[in-house]
């Protein structure tokens, strides 16, 4: 089986604002490092639905969804806050990022593909249950992490997110949830500020300090991230993939390079083999340097598409 790549159409033309660094061009730069590697080539290309917006009401505040809803302009560009704004596509490209992450939720777990990536924009991990923030509208992951458990009946998923920002929207959407394992390494202090604290089994955070390198930050995965996931056996596993703890990285101060996501790549995808027959769905997160977000995407969908193979 092959690993497919849902994107569509609209998420390019969502745009924040000239030097905005969540900007269209990111989508681009991914295309152009999958020809560098070749991975191009061994993925298959789908177009990206719009979800249902009952699905994204699943995780998300329904008077939120609605409200978001009717703020989308029809032209010009409307701000939700300093950071997070919408131009008259942002609310399409939303919808069909989710509603990528549920239809390979469903090609997976249908046996069609191996696993997927969505290439998708704007991004979703700080998106909390009734708070739009950090650039993002809807919870992706979440979105499709409760499809899985709502309509496939699955009764165990895990959420991995080494996005440099810690994913404050997939915590508080699912906290306290028992079918959920969120684990998230993140530099700390940054955006969005939030508390190092662990609950065991249920929710495992990786705090990194400023300048720290790749060593380091396997080291936290190989502590903290694959006992948790030996534990609690995940029946599918879902990725939050921000590439913005690379060292070029202009928003943030850790170290990494496009190896350490080829390498924590390569752990989940053994993890997914080990516990939940490969089932596995990434979704893009950050990664503002472009050549860095070029490269690191580059590896990760390549380790995707060796792991079907």
């Amino acid at each position: 089986m092959t690993t497919a790549f849902y994107s569509h159409d609209s998420c390019p033309l969502h745009d924040m604002g000239g030097g905005h660094p969540e900007s269209p061009g990111r989508l681009a730069a991914i295309e152009k490092g999958m020809g560098v590697v070749g991975v191009d080539r061994r993925i298959e290309r789908r177009d990206a639905p719009a979800a249902d917006v009952q699905a994204i009401k699943r995780v998300h505040d329904a008077t939120y969804v609605d409200e978001l809803i009717a703020f989308a302009p029809n032209d010009g560009l409307r701000r939700i806050d300093g950071d997070t704004a919408m131009n008259r596509h942002s609310l399409g490209a939303a919808l069909h990022g989710a509603g990528a992450a549920i239809a390979a939720t469903d090609a997976v777990l249908a046996g069609e593909i191996a696993n997927a990536f969505c290439a998708v924009r704007p991004p979703g991990h700080h998106a909390e249950h009734a708070r739009a923030m950090g650039f993002c509208f809807f919870d992706n992951v979440a979105v499709a992490a409760a499809h899985a458990l709502a309509v496939h009946g699955l009764s165990r998923v895990a959420i991995l997110d080494f996005d440099v920002h810690h994913g404050n929207g997939t915590e508080d959407v699912f906290r306290g949830n028992e079918h959920v394992l969120f684990c998230s390494s993140y530099q700390n202090p940054l955006f969005p500020f939030t508390s190092d604290t662990s609950t065991p089994g249920r929710l495992i955070k990786s705090p990194l300090r400023p300048g720290t390198g790749g060593h380091v930050f396997r080291k936290a995965i190989e502590r903290d991230w694959l006992p948790a996931l030996d534990a609690f056996a995940p029946e599918m596993i879902f990725v939050s993939a921000g590439f913005d703890a690379h060292r070029s990285d202009p928003l943030a101060d850790l170290m990494l390079e496009a190896e350490d996501f080829a390498w924590v790549t390569e752990r989940i995808a053994e993890a997914a083999a080990l516990y939940c027959d490969g089932r596995l769905v990434s979704t893009l997160e950050g990664g503002y340097a472009l050549d860095a977000l070029a490269a690191s995407a580059a590896v990760h969908i390549d380790v995707l598409s060796r792991a079907g193979e």
